[in-house]
């Protein structure tokens, strides 16, 4: 008789032929870590990325593991059960000195926090294989190398499990970790909700472009539902008095993180300017404080001309939805003169918009 390899293992003891079971493989299941790649292209026609993983949702058995897989700048954070995630910047330690505006002046912020991103956030954990007890976080670190393989982690015990991307506040996925033997998802299944899930956020992408902000108001960025995010300045341009006061923020459901700033120079093709190298400081561990923090005290709009600063210098500082964040989540600015003034997004140099005022 024989057994088929596949339901028994063959083992002879003493002359009688016992058969085995063999055990149930551990498996392994993907998640994106921001759009799939082969699927980026699609939104970045309509000028739009997600914040999200894909799928939001996975389900496994207890020790089986999942793939995360970096497609797009994003991290992994799984906290102890019950904790909450990172923050992108943190207080470095050292106090902020002597840094002055173009004038000569020192800015307000000189002898508060310095701000960087957060330590861990440097560390690598892509290319490694982890375990998730439910007692210790699991942090893979920022994709910094150029090409970063997945980081796996094995889910060890039953439950529930919330995860984040401690560099877009909102971004979180869930794993469901469930006993030995029970039913998950097939393979097939999930990669219908995989689809679904791109269908439903490519039709939130294609309208933002559209999206009008409030009066008076400049939105950095548009976003819906899900961290779908449209990325360029809202209005692109708008003519005002003079005297007219703008309030600078997010759009109301974006995950992301962006600056509302105005100064001499164009940080995408003219690097060694003003905004150039402010914008350049946010590819480092330890940004500009320039670019993080608001250019003028708390409570404080700033009358916006040629000279403030002594260059036209204004920024929002960096506005994002996490509470973490050590500076408003919006701000205002008055111009107090006549002229064309340029602004753009010191984090993301490319989006770009233009203020008259006449």
């Amino acid at each position: 008789m024989t057994i088929p390899t596949r339901l028994a293992a063959l083992v002879v003891a003493g002359g009688v032929l016992v058969v085995a079971p063999v055990a149930a493989q551990a498996k392994t299941k993907e998640v994106y870590m921001g759009v799939p790649s082969k699927n980026q292209k699609a939104f970045q026609k309509y000028g739009t990325d997600v914040n999200d993983f894909f799928m939001h949702t996975v389900t496994v058995n207890v020790n089986d593991t999942v793939s995360f897989v970096p497609s797009g700048f994003h991290t992994v954070d799984i906290p102890p059960k019950g904790g909450k995630p990172l923050g992108l910047f943190s207080p470095s330690g050292q106090k902020v000195a002597g840094v002055a505006d173009a004038a000569g002046a020192p800015f307000w912020f000189n002898g508060q926090d310095q701000i960087s991103f957060t330590p861990a956030l440097l560390k690598s954990a892509f290319g490694k294989k982890l375990t998730y007890t439910g007692k210790k976080r699991v942090e893979s670190g920022a994709p910094l190398a150029s090409k970063p393989k997945p980081v796996k982690v094995k889910f060890s015990k039953t439950g529930t499990y919330k995860y984040y991307c401690d560099i877009h506040a909102g971004m979180t996925g869930t794993v469901k970790v469930l006993k030995k033997g029970a039913a998950v998802p097939s393979s097939k299944a999930d990669e219908k909700a995989l689809k679904k899930q791109l269908a439903v956020d490519m039709n939130r992408a294609k309208s933002l472009s559209a999206t009008k902000a409030p009066a008076n108001t400049i939105y950095a960025g548009a976003s819906a539902k899900g961290g779908v995010e449209f990325y360029g300045m809202l209005p692109q341009a708008i003519t005002v008095p003079r005297g007219t006061t703008l309030r600078t923020q997010l759009s109301p459901a974006s995950y992301d993180d962006h600056t509302v700033t105005f100064g001499p120079g164009d940080p995408e093709r003219e690097p060694s300017s003003y905004l150039g190298q402010i914008a350049a400081s946010f590819q480092g561990a330890a940004p500009d404080p320039r670019g993080v923090y608001p250019s003028e005290p708390p409570g404080v709009a700033g009358l916006l001309s040629p000279t403030l600063h002594g260059n036209g210098f204004w920024n929002s500082g960096v506005m994002d939805a996490s509470s973490k964040t050590p500076v408003p989540g919006s701000n205002s600015v008055t111009f107090g003169a006549p002229g064309t003034y340029q602004y753009y997004c010191m984090i993301h140099p490319f989006m770009h918009g233009t203020v008259i005022v006449t």
